[in-house]
């Protein structure tokens, strides 16, 4: 097996980088988001065009490149299952950041590592260590200091709707796991907002309506936002490995507080920085098991020498 430091597009400076744009940028995403949403703009309106400029944009991308065959896939099915689960999870993702300050969003976004454990325990069947299942108390220990529920300081439906994003994202996970095998990355996205945009149309008839210029421009920035988040996601994953560049992601808190204070004015609760190093902790504990068992994995199927 090709050692990962011999891979060809292996710079794992640049992965770093990419990663920690990536985080900034999708922070800015919910920002713009929650603005829209104290605008009175709805939240499938906010969806709608989240998705649709991906569709011209990547496609005008792949045709000047010659490169249209990119697109093209034998598993339709697949991406519609993507698409609708996908479709579930934005809005669980985008409506928590209404709802609750935007670090605390974040931070409980963040027990979608703590999930995906779960998953793969209880649905998978895969063993489950010690270390694992440590980080899994951790991070819901960390989950029930920053919701509080017995104190009333947060609403506990965004809160519930937070980890209902997590648990759709584990989810996703394994799906995107499934898809990368045969699809290029910006196929998935492609498909994603190519089945969902009709969707999200539905509902434009009731919910859309006329909008000042400045509101049509945080509609315009929530798309091209999210899109440049999902193309520097996955650049990252061009140049590095997923365990390697995934420290990254927790910068997105950091973000999430300064837009927070910046442009809304607000704070997280006390409650969140007894709660957040343990989510924070957790997410970071499974992804050095998960890299020291793939590197306990690669080691037993490179060939031993005579």
């Amino acid at each position: 097996m090709q050692p990962e430091s011999d891979h060809p597009h292996h710079r794992p400076l640049l992965a770093l980088g990419l990663r920690l744009a990536a985080a900034f940028v999708l922070a800015a995403l919910l920002a713009c988001v929650k603005l829209a949403s104290d605008k009175g703009i709805h939240l499938a309106e906010i969806m709608f065009w989240r998705q649709l400029p991906t569709i011209p944009i990547l496609f005008a991308w792949f045709a000047l490149r010659g490169r249209l065959d990119v697109l093209a896939t034998r598993r339709t099915g697949s991406h519609l299952r993507r698409s609708g689960f996908g479709l579930v999870g934005m809005a669980m993702n985008f409506g928590a950041a209404t709802l609750l300050p935007l670090a605390v969003a974040t931070t409980l976004n963040y027990s979608s590592a703590i999930f995906a454990v779960l998953l793969s325990a209880l649905i998978l069947r895969e063993p489950t260590g010690v270390w694992r299942w440590s980080a899994v108390a951790m991070g819901f220990a960390g989950v029930v200091l920053i919701a509080q529920p017995w104190s009333g300081e947060l609403p506990l439906l965004g809160a519930a709707i937070a980890l209902g994003a997590a648990l759709m994202i584990a989810l996703i996970s394994v799906q995107l796991r499934d898809l990368g095998r045969t699809e290029h990355p910006f196929t998935i996205v492609f498909y994603f907002s190519l089945f969902s945009v009709p969707v999200l149309a539905l509902a434009m008839p009731i919910v859309g309506k006329a909008h000042a210029p400045e509101e049509w421009l945080l509609l315009l920035a929530c798309g091209v936002i999210g899109l440049l988040g999902q193309v520097l996601l996955t650049a990252a994953l061009r140049y590095g490995a997923v365990a390697n560049v995934i420290v990254m992601d927790y910068s997105g808190l950091i973000w999430a507080t300064l837009f927070g204070w910046l442009v809304f004015t607000s704070l997280p609760p006390a409650s969140f920085w007894f709660g957040a190093p343990l989510v924070v902790g957790a997410g970071l504990l499974i992804a050095w098991r998960e890299h020291r068992l793939g590197l306990a994995r690669r080691a037993l199927m490179e060939p031993k020498e005579a």
